[in-house]
């Protein structure tokens, strides 16, 4: 008979996720998802199979988490396309500065942190992150075809193109983050993103 679990999977599933994000996965070590979760090395073997495996649920979970706010403000039929990407950027800003390392600087986004660590050599990495780019560049095309159709949106670029420009905006904003902008050059790159929606 199987013993039962002592412990709170999903509570586990965060703290590795919160590891991996702050160190990134290849100075992400066993101990140190041992030490972030409570766990002794055999009990997240038994459950997570793998540090690769824990990594793996670790990143979908995060994906999950940050996708349900981004869908929300990027459907809200109640603002117009502009207002929505506005609110898009001022939630990255907040983020970055509500997500912290030990040493208070910023640790980003763990899935861009993703892409430029692994993306390229981890085949369900980037499957993974490849599926959350089309989703988000989804949400990205609704909003600014809200905006062409309300009038806050008057840049005759297609919403494609657009959709990858504000995606690309906001990784850079977080890699800015992470070198260790402050608040202020984060909303100035915001707002002339902005300006190139409705030039």
């Amino acid at each position: 008979m199987a013993r039962p679990r002592t412990f709170d999977e999903e509570r586990a599933l965060d703290a590795a996720m919160r590891a991996f994000w702050a160190n990134g996965y290849e100075a992400t070590s066993t101990q140190d998802l041992c030490e972030a979760t409570g766990l002794g090395r055999s009990s997240i073997y038994n459950t997570f199979t793998s540090k690769h495996d824990l990594f793996r649920r670790a990143l979908s979970r995060y994906i999950e988490l940050m996708s349900v706010p981004q869908a929300e403000i990027l459907e809200d039929a109640e603002r117009p396309g502009l207002e929505r990407i506005r609110a898009l950027f001022a939630r990255t800003v907040d983020t970055e500065f509500d997500h912290r390392g030990d040493d208070e600087s910023s640790i980003g986004c763990l899935t861009v942190n993703t892409v430029v660590e692994l993306a390229r050599r981890d085949p369900e990495a980037a499957a993974l992150v490849e599926r959350d780019l089309d989703f988000r560049l989804g949400l990205l095309r609704v909003a600014l075809e809200a905006g062409r159709r309300d009038g806050t949106i008057t840049t005759r670029r297609d919403a494609d193109a657009l959709a990858r420009f504000v995606n690309a905006t906001i990784g850079g904003m977080r890699v800015s983050a992470q070198a260790g902008a402050d608040r202020a050059a984060l909303e100035s790159i915001a707002d002339t993103a902005l300006d190139a929606l409705r030039p």
